[in-house]
C-alpha cells in the first residue's frame, strides 16, 4: 500500500469512527456531515469523497460496527461445532455486540420512525442480509441431516429475535432492576429451546 493509500485508508478509518460517535451520542437526523468533519478533523468535502452521501456514511458505519461482519467471520469456526455448542457460540457473539453498541441501538430505537425512506430500505435490507447470512448456517446443517426442514430465514429470524428481545428488555426496559439474571443461563434456556424444535 502507497503513501497516499494509507493516507486514503487512515482518513476513511477516522470518519466512520466519528461517525459511530456522533450517531450514537446525536442520531442519524440529529448528526450533520459537517460535525463529522469537524470532529474527525477532516474536510467535509473528504467525507463525501470517500462515501458520496450522509445516507452511505450510515450503511458504512452499520455495515462496519454490527453484528454482520462478526456473523460472517464466525460461521467458519462453529461450521464443525455440535449444533448447540455454534448456536451458543453465535448467541453471545450477538449479545456482546449488541452490548457493545447500545448506545447506536438505542437512539435508532427513538428515531427510527422518523427516518427517510431511503433509509429506512437500507436499514431492513441490513438486518435483512443478518438473518440471510445466519440462514445459510442453518441449511449448511439441513443438508447434514442434522436439522429437520424449516424455513431457514424464518429460524434465523426467530432465533435473534429471541436474544434481541432479551437484550432490549435487559438494557432499555430496566429488567435489570427489578431482576438479577445470569446471561449464561439465559443463553443455554434460548438454546435448549430453540435446538429442540430445530433438530432431527
Amino acid at each position: 500500500m502507497s503513501g497516499h493509500q494509507e493516507e486514503a485508508h487512515s482518513a476513511r478509518k477516522k470518519i466512520l469512527e466519528t461517525g459511530l460517535k456522533l450517531f450514537s451520542k446525536k442520531g442519524y437526523l440529529g448528526t450533520t456531515t459537517r460535525e463529522i468533519a469537524k470532529e474527525a478533523g477532516t474536510a467535509e468535502v473528504t467525507i463525501f469523497r470517500h462515501f458520496i452521501s450522509k445516507e452511505k456514511l450510515f450503511e458504512e458505519v452499520l455495515n462496519t460496527y454490527s453484528f454482520l461482519p462478526a456473523l460472517q467471520g464466525l460461521l467458519p469456526e462453529v461450521a464443525e461445532m455440535h449444533y448447540t455448542e455454534a448456536l451458543t457460540v453465535i448467541a453471545e457473539r450477538f449479545l456482546d455486540t449488541l452490548a457493545v453498541r447500545k448506545d447506536i441501538i438505542k437512539i435508532m430505537h427513538i428515531e427510527i420512525q422518523r427516518y427517510p425512506q431511503k433509509i429506512l430500505k437500507m436499514y431492513h435490507a441490513f438486518i435483512d442480509e443478518i438473518f440471510k447470512t445466519l440462514a445459510s448456517y442453518f441449511t449448511t446443517m439441513q443438508k447434514k441431516g442434522v436439522l429437520r426442514e424449516f424455513n431457514a430465514e424464518t429460524a434465523a429470524r426467530a432465533f435473534l429475535g429471541m436474544l434481541f428481545s432479551y437484550f432490549d428488555a435487559k438494557e432499555f426496559l430496566m429488567w435489570k432492576k427489578y431482576r438479577i439474571d445470569d446471561s449464561d443461563a439465559i443463553i443455554k434456556e434460548f438454546v435448549d429451546i430453540f435446538a429442540s424444535g430445530t433438530m432431527k
